[in-house]
C-alpha cells in the first residue's frame, strides 16, 4: 500500500491530507448533531411543564444555564412572553436563522475538498503523462517498462482523487440532511411555544 502511494507522486500527500480533514469534519459534525438533538427534548419538556406550572422565570433561568441552540432561541421567546404571535414568531425566526448556521459549521469546506480532491486525481493524470512524454522524446519509444512510471503515477493520482472525492460527496450530502432536520426540530419546538407564551 505504502509502495503504490508512493508511485502516485507528490500529488497523493494533498489528497491524503484532503482525505483526513474531510473525515475529521464527518465525524466532528456528527457527534455535535448527536449532542444538540439529544437536548432538544429534556429542554423543550422542562420549558413546557415549568410553564404550564406558571414558572415563566425558572423556565428563563433553565435557558440561561444551557448553551444550546434550542435554548438560545426559546429564552428571546421566553423573555419577550407575552407579545402577540406575530412578534414572537419573527424573534423565533431572526435567532433561529443565526443558531441554524452554526449547523452548517465546516460544510463548506467539506463541499470545497469533494470538487478540489478530484481535481488534484486529474492534475496527477497530467503530470503523469507529461513525464511519460518526455520519457518518449528523450528515449524513444522505448518500453514498457520506461513508460510505466509516469503512466502508473497518472493512474494512481486519479484513483486516488476518486476514491476520496467519492466519498466525501455522499458525507457531505448527508451531514447537510441532518443539518436541516435538525433546523426543523427546532423549528417546530420553537413554535410550540410560542404558541404556549403568546397571545
Amino acid at each position: 500500500m505504502i509502495d503504490i502511494f508512493q508511485k502516485g507522486g507528490p500529488l497523493m500527500y494533498p489528497i491524503l491530507v484532503c482525505s483526513v480533514i474531510g473525515w475529521a469534519i464527518f465525524l466532528e459534525r456528527i457527534k455535535t448533531f448527536f449532542h444538540i438533538r439529544r437536548s432538544f427534548r429534556p429542554l423543550f419538556e422542562d420549558v413546557c411543564r415549568f410553564l404550564q406550572e406558571d414558572k415563566p422565570l425558572e423556565a428563563v433561568s433553565l435557558c440561561e444555564s444551557r448553551n444550546t441552540p434550542l435554548a438560545n432561541v426559546l429564552l428571546v421567546v421566553l423573555t419577550n412572553r407575552g407579545n402577540n404571535r406575530a412578534h414572537l414568531k419573527e424573534l423565533a425566526e431572526e435567532v433561529g436563522e443565526r443558531v441554524s448556521i452554526s449547523f452548517q459549521r465546516y460544510l463548506g469546506l467539506l463541499g470545497t475538498i469533494a470538487t478540489v480532491v478530484p481535481l488534484l486525481g486529474l492534475l496527477g493524470t497530467v503530470l503523469g503523462m507529461i513525464k511519460a512524454f518526455n520519457v518518449i522524446a528523450t528515449e524513444g519509444v522505448g518500453t514498457p517498462m520506461t513508460l510505466g512510471g509516469g503512466i502508473s503515477e497518472a493512474l494512481i493520482t486519479t484513483a486516488a482523487g476518486l476514491s476520496v472525492a467519492v466519498p466525501m460527496i455522499l458525507l457531505h450530502r448527508y451531514l447537510s440532511s441532518r443539518a436541516e432536520q435538525l433546523t426543523l426540530a427546532l423549528e417546530e419546538l420553537t413554535m410550540r411555544v410560542v404558541d404556549l407564551v403568546g397571545r
